[in-house]
């Protein structure tokens, strides 16, 4: 042991004092190496046995969650089949026109506005690909916003959690119709003008209206998270949490609904009625007017 604790001062030495040393070291380094790889090889090994196993885990994980969902899937497009062919036996018997899909195309997430104040971000559709301004976005789960801004090859989208955007909805499960407006959060929106008494409760699903002529009825768009009532207030404060996922989507839906039916005239419901009716009350109208203009 003395000896080797002198050699090892003798060769500290050396290194220290001569240069030709570095080139001695370089190549007992190459001389070394195998032993170091062989050295470290039971912890790589293990550490390649712990990631395959987490990584195996994580898939058998994510098999059962898939096979579940599939389960749940399954179940609900057997009752679909049931409530469909009922919604068409009632529609035959309304004389109701039927429902047809809404055609539409998907987009990927290009890129994110900086602007902490605003909620917007670009996808790779544009005008190329039949995008207009107001055109409805979805993602997987709900309404993610609509198009504000159309280039060649890219759209702008406004989020529904900005500040700025608002749309009708009404309550799914008694179709109460109210206007829903971002909070500028991420998880935040708010519901204008609830009367106190009004039937909204935490849970209910907000979904489209279809009143505005801009976004398809139906369509899911937030689920109410908070309803308060302050004494003494004619309004409630009720705020809802929208069920697209914002701030994780990376693929969207562009819709492509039914244009509105136009109609000419000052509204729609005035050429629907009978030219003669119309006549006649436009002719009633302006006796009221000659008579009251007498009468003063």
């Amino acid at each position: 042991m003395l000896a080797c604790a002198i050699l090892a001062i003798t060769l500290m030495f050396v290194d220290l004092r001569f240069t030709r040393m570095e080139t001695v070291r370089a190549q007992l380094s190459t001389l070394v190496a195998p032993v170091q790889w062989v050295v470290s090889l039971p912890s790589d090994v293990l550490n390649w046995g712990a990631l395959a196993l987490s990584e195996q885990r994580a898939l058998v994980d994510e098999n059962r969650r898939l096979r579940e969902q599939i389960l749940t899937l399954s179940h609900r497009v057997q009752r679909m089949a049931s409530l469909t062919a009922e919604n068409v036996r009632l529609r035959e018997l309304l004389s109701a026109t039927q429902e047809r899909d809404i055609p539409f195309i998907t987009a990927e997430l290009l890129s994110l506005d900086p602007d902490p104040f605003t909620h917007r971000m670009v996808i790779d559709r544009g005008r190329r690909d039949g995008v207009f301004v107001g055109q409805p976005v979805m993602d997987a789960s709900g309404l993610v916003g609509q198009v504000t801004a159309v280039s060649a090859y890219s759209s702008r989208v406004l989020l529904v959690a900005d500040a700025s955007h608002a749309l009708p909805i009404q309550v799914n499960r008694n179709g109460l119709r109210f206007v829903i407006q971002g909070a500028g959060r991420d998880q935040g929106l708010n519901v204008l003008h609830v009367p106190d008494t009004a039937d909204i409760r935490e849970g209910d699903l907000l979904v489209t209206s279809g009143l505005a002529g801009r976004f398809p009825p139906g369509y899911p768009v937030a689920r109410v998270a908070e309803v308060v009532h302050d004494p003494g207030e004619p309004f409630a404060r009720v705020k809802a949490d929208p069920v697209a996922k914002l701030q994780r989507s990376r693929h969207f839906l562009l819709l492509f609904p039914p244009e509105p039916r136009s109609s000419k005239g000052r509204g729609g419901w005035v050429a629907s009625l009978d030219p003669s009716a119309v006549e006649a009350a436009r002719r009633v109208a302006g006796d009221v007017g000659e008579h009251v203009e007498g009468e003063e």
